[in-house]
């Protein structure tokens, strides 16, 4: 079997590429309530079936794959571990919240395409539901990579303005990170990051640019795996800042609140697109470049499926 299938138990979702497993999306995480438990996308692996995620690693134990984090929602964190404070640096509060999964109105899968439309409540640390989330999800097949498009609608259900941001807004700089964030594979470490016209690391901390590819090294087989995030053009602060590092540790999260807070009044909703490609080996910047035009192309199906 060559096409795309799609598999479900208690805790994940599991969609496979013939015999190759691309990722499995855990819906019911079991960690606890000090890493902010939500669903994460973890392993993802290439179509050549190198893994190119990270689940909870020593350093930041609530990094997990691919997941819908944010550590600054008003007072409330749900990206997991200590909350950034204005003056006083980081500080556990007793406010680690969790995003928990409600039900699945779509679950689809043919040769072609997985969709995956999800309900979900974000719950504070003291058990009150701030906001309802409506999240899609597909994954597609094209030539030598495979895409992840993820769309995600909140709407807060408080009866209080919640403003969002990140670290940066709270006053460390360059710390702007909150919303889909990657970690990836230890030896990835030292890898290149790749925007238009451009190639660069950690240097590329918080620059503005519609696509970023980052490329690392595998142990083992000594092979490189690219991973290209496109930020959709309609989203807030299009083209979005980038939190990405490199020299540390590998990540990459498009920030649409980097350095800028956006307050969400009752009743309100915001909405966000992207595409992750995923390709075995290394495109160099004008590969990524048209890597990007797929996730591109892949986001405008998405947006015409509503």
């Amino acid at each position: 079997m060559t096409g795309l299938r799609l598999a479900r138990d208690d805790d994940a979702l599991s969609v496979s590429h013939g015999e190759q497993e691309l990722l499995r999306y855990v819906y019911r995480p079991t960690e606890a309530q000090l890493e902010s438990p939500r669903p994460y996308f973890h392993p993802l692996r290439t179509l050549a079936g190198e893994c190119v995620s990270l689940y909870r690693p020593h350093d930041h134990v609530w990094h997990k794959g691919i997941a819908w984090s944010l550590p600054n929602v008003g007072s409330e964190n749900f990206w997991g571990g200590p909350t950034y404070v204005r003056n006083h640096g980081y500080v556990q509060l007793p406010n680690n919240g969790a995003t928990r999964h409600r039900d699945f109105p779509v679950l689809h899968a043919d040769d072609h395409v997985v969709s995956v439309t999800e309900q979900l409540d974000w719950v504070t640390e003291a058990g009150s539901t701030w906001f309802t989330e409506r999240r899609t999800f597909a994954v597609t097949v094209d030539n030598h990579a495979w895409t992840l498009t993820f769309a995600t609608r909140f709407t807060n259900i408080s009866d209080a303005r919640v403003v969002m941001g990140s670290p940066t807004t709270e006053g460390r700089d360059n710390a702007g990170y909150g919303g889909l964030f990657w970690r990836g594979p230890r030896s990835f470490s030292g890898g290149r990051v790749y925007v238009p016209n451009r190639i660069g690391a950690d240097d590329l901390m918080g620059v503005r640019a519609p696509w970023l590819a980052f490329t690392g090294q595998h142990d083992g087989t000594g092979r490189r795996s690219t991973l290209v995030f496109v930020d959709a053009p309609d989203n807030l602060g299009h083209p979005t800042q980038w939190f990405v590092r490199s020299e540390m540790f590998a990540c990459v999260c498009p920030a649409p609140f980097f350095s800028t807070e956006v307050p969400v009044a009752p009743g309100e909703s915001l909405s966000f697109r992207y595409a992750v490609v995923i390709a075995d080996g290394d495109p160099g910047v004008d590969g990524a470049a048209k890597l990007a035009d797929t996730g591109s192309a892949a986001l405008a199906t998405l947006e015409q499926a509503g």
